[in-house]
This record gives C-alpha cells, sequence and structure tokens, in this order.
C-alpha cells in the first residue's frame, strides 16, 4: 500500500473516530484498515491512535499528522483536479442542500440556470429543513439560514430574513391585532418544531430591547403544532391563528394580502443567509461557479436584500 493510500485510511478512521465505520466508507474489511494503520505508525514510529473499546482518538502527534495529511491529500485532489480540467472548466455532479421552502422557491431556480450555462455539470438537490453535514453526506455547497459558528466552511453572505409574526385579516378582525408579548399570549397560534413536538418559545423584543437574552416570551394557545413550515403558514391563510415565521417563506402571502405581520416593532434582529461550502479557492471549478454565480442571483431578491416594499403591518 503506498504512502498516499495509507494517509487517506489514517485520516479516515480519525475523523468516522473508529475502524469500523472507516472500513464501510472506504469499502474495505475492518483488519484491512486497521493492518493499514498499524503499518503507518510501525513506518513513522510513533502512535497515531489511541484505541478504545468504543472509539479511537488521536494522540497529540496524531493531531499534528492528521492535519499535515488532511494539507497534503487536499493539494495531491487539488493538482489531478487541475490536471483533469475539473479545477478550471465546472463539469461533473454538484450536490446542493437548502431548507424546504427557501430551496423551493430561490434555489431551485437558480440551480435551473447554472444547469443551463454549464452543460457539463450534472446536479442533486436535497430540500431538508434538517441540519446536513457537508462532507458526511456528500454535498458540495449549502444554503444556511443562521448564525454560524466558527469552522472550517467558507460562507458567502447573500443577504438576510425578518423572524416576523403573521395571521389572516379575518382572523384578526375577529379576534384583534395583538401589540404585546402579553396579548399573543392570549391568542390562538400554529407551533413549529423540527420534531413535530413541543414548540420552541415565542420570544419577542420591545423596541430597543434586542440584545440576545433579553426578550420577552409569550405562549400563544397552540392547537397545532407541526414539522411543516408550509403547513403551519397555511394554518395562518386558515384563520386558524397566529404563526411565526421567516419573511422570505411568507412574502409571496403578505403581498397577495392573505396574511399581515403583526409585533412588527417586537421582532428579534434578522438572521443572516449564507452560502457554504469546503475548499476555499481550492474547490472544483462547479462549485466555485455555482457559489459566484447564486451569490449574484441570490443578493438580487428583494425579499434577502432589504428592498421589499412591505404592506404596512397590522
Amino acid at each position: 500500500m503506498d504512502k498516499l493510500e495509507g494517509m487517506r485510511i489514517f485520516v479516515t478512521v480519525a475523523d468516522a473516530k473508529g475502524f469500523a465505520p472507516a472500513a464501510r466508507q472506504l469499502g474495505l474489511s475492518a483488519p484491512a484498515v486497521t493492518r493499514a494503520v498499524a503499518a503507518l505508525e510501525a513506518r513513522i514510529g510513533t502512535q497515531l491512535l489511541r484505541r478504545s473499546t468504543r472509539q479511537v482518538v488521536l494522540t497529540e502527534a496524531g493531531v499534528r499528522f492528521h492535519a499535515d495529511c488532511k494539507r497534503i491529500l487536499a493539494e495531491v485532489d487539488v493538482a489531478e483536479a487541475s490536471a483533469s480540467g475539473a479545477h478550471a472548466v465546472p463539469q461533473g455532479l454538484l450536490s446542493v442542500t437548502a431548507p424546504v421552502i427557501f430551496g423551493r422557491l430561490h434555489v431551485a431556480p437558480v440551480l435551473q440556470d447554472f444547469l443551463g450555462l454549464h452543460p457539463q455539470v450534472s446536479a442533486r438537490s436535497f430540500y431538508t429543513d434538517q441540519i446536513v453535514h457537508l462532507l458526511d453526506e456528500g454535498m458540495d455547497v449549502a444554503l444556511r439560514i443562521a448564525h454560524l459558528p466558527d469552522s472550517g466552511l467558507v460562507a458567502v453572505r447573500v443577504g438576510e430574513v425578518r423572524r416576523v409574526v403573521v395571521a389572516s385579516p379575518q382572523y384578526l378582525a375577529e379576534h384583534g391585532v395583538p401589540r404585546t408579548p402579553q396579548e399573543v399570549s392570549q391568542h390562538r397560534g400554529i407551533g413549529f418544531s423540527q420534531h413535530g413536538s413541543v414548540s420552541s418559545p415565542w420570544v419577542f423584543y420591545p423596541p430597543g430591547r434586542s440584545a440576545r437574552g433579553d426578550g420577552e416570551i409569550a405562549h400563544p394557545q397552540l392547537r397545532h403544532v407541526t414539522n411543516a413550515g408550509d403547513a403551519a403558514i397555511g394554518g395562518a391563510v386558515a384563520h386558524q391563528g397566529l404563526a411565526r415565521a421567516l419573511s422570505y417563506q411568507v412574502a409571496e402571502h403578505v403581498l397577495a394580502g392573505r396574511l399581515q405581520i403583526v409585533m412588527a416593532d417586537h421582532e428579534p434582529p434578522p438572521i443572516p443567509v449564507q452560502l457554504v461550502h469546503v475548499d476555499g479557492r481550492r474547490a472544483a471549478a462547479k462549485v466555485r461557479a455555482f457559489v459566484d454565480h447564486a451569490a449574484e442571483r441570490l443578493r438580487a431578491e428583494p425579499v434577502l436584500n432589504g428592498t421589499l416594499r412591505w404592506p404596512d403591518p397590522a
């Protein structure tokens, strides 16, 4: 087994924190993976991994060697991609993930246009409201609506969205327009939970109190909790009560008069919208080209760049 293959196996074991999961990823037997790492340690003359009954962890020397291996392997991949033309010309399979509603409304049209411009690229899109780990799931680009923690990923900001509370004009005419968090607690609501069980708290920030942790919690009477954003918004359109949503999710309904925004002066700070990918400037041409194309298109969207003319809130 050559040195590069040994490095790849070692990195996979370290990242997977085990020989068995690494073997499954590599399509090898667990004993073969174990032998490869043992041979690598013997050649180097130091222990790289500490084994336990539950997982393996890097030694101090292993941490340094792991970082060096990843850098070397990345440079080899870049060299191979450059030689094959993949680093210069967009080609191959592009995998993109985004939240469900955002993906349908904004990412899908951008991706379709991109494929029209680059006939050598094919695409796989995966729209889900769950966070997808790019490397584990084999994704090239993710659209994230969140404040992102520091990581090794590259993030390109394309805009921001508001967190709003909406209701139908008919519901508000019958039950009144809430003006304070206390009044929100007297209204019916449709809750949202990714697991379809307990809805997260409804937090409001009175004017001048937008700091995190300084909000006021309301407890609307939730007769329906769902894990589907479309279902919660549909409930509000059907006059069932108040619903929380991100501004891009309800823009069409608000502009058409089917929904109205309430408590606008109590909104939390907006949330950044970002395109996330790995490898930075070393990324394949298909990734770099798509990120550039998508960033330009998304930054022009009024609902993301703050130029959308919303009707006056209720």
